[in-house]
């Protein structure tokens, strides 16, 4: 344990992009566990006598059409949108690594399913894709989940395979082999750690995309429902005022949105250098 703090402590010395990175990530899962308990407004709470106000000591983001305060719901709003995130991401990776270890390291069939599998989803685009898995399931939280873990689930995938592909004739797999471990081993305990650092990056892209996606259904309507606090919903509502000078509405859960995207993708390259086993010297 005292190695591993030490080597964090490393990389995240080595690199202050990467700590800058990790800092705001847990600020989001701060905001994602406790932006209820810290929010200072009810997020629901309407006031039309304080509609549209701008940004104040009252109210640090202002307020929307319906006088809530826009500061309570971007934090409420985050532990929707990171576990809608966290879940898809979750379900994608779980699923699609180990389809792309199994299709790399036993190759024949089950390489050629798989690899038709994903040529079939990704011939779509890929929001429009979620769109229409939305669309016929119906646009709930689950739903959400499952259609943005789906439009994930080819880069796993296909960067397992590719990995598996490159290191199933390696010198310490050889070694593991003659040592008499079976194949169930030999992927879980010797190929999979190897592969794991640069899927760490895609994780971490996807995270931000993830909630990119997740925002982008709430923005035209097939995401989470209003009144329920989520980034998507909120620019979309905000949109429409922009015109008329009221830019707050929108900017505020916009620019968040654009800070959680851009740490998730800044974080990719801190957590591959803190699990790739070839770091630890």
């Amino acid at each position: 344990m005292t190695a591993t703090l030490r080597h964090i402590r490393y990389v995240l010395a080595e690199n202050p992009v990467t700590g800058v990175a990790f800092g705001g990530f847990l600020l989001i899962l701060l905001l994602a566990l406790a932006g209820p308990a810290l929010a200072p407004y009810d997020p629901l709470a309407s006031d039309t006598a304080a509609a549209l106000q701008p940004p104040s000591w009252a109210h640090w983001f202002g307020t929307d059409h319906l006088g809530r305060d826009i500061l309570s719901r971007v934090m409420v709003a985050t532990r929707l949108d990171v576990q809608i995130s966290l879940a898809a991401v979750a379900l994608s990776f779980a699923f699609g690594s180990v389809a792309g270890v199994c299709a790399g390291w036993f190759g024949g069939t089950v390489e050629r399913v798989l690899s038709r599998l994903v040529d079939t989803i990704m011939a779509f685009p890929l929001f429009v894709l979620a769109m229409g898995v939305v669309a016929a399931l119906g646009n709930t939280v689950g739903n959400i989940v499952v259609a943005t873990a789906i439009i994930n689930f080819p880069f796993y995938v296909r960067m397992a395979r590719a990995e598996t592909n490159a290191r199933r004739e390696a010198g310490f797999i050889e070694a593991a082999r003659l040592g008499g471990n079976g194949d169930a081993r030999i992927l879980g305990f010797h190929l999979f750690p190897n592969i794991l650092p640069p899927m760490m990056v895609q994780v971490s892209l996807n995270m931000g995309y993830a909630i990119l996606n997740a925002a982008g259904l709430s923005f035209i309507g097939l995401g989470v429902r209003p009144p329920t606090p989520e980034w998507g919903i909120m620019v979309a509502e905000g949109a429409s005022y922009i015109v008329s000078g009221e830019w707050w509405v929108a900017l505020f859960p916009g620019t968040v949105l654009m800070l959680a995207v851009f740490c998730f993708n800044l974080l990719g390259d801190g957590l591959r250098d803190i699990i790739d086993p070839r770091r630890r010297t």
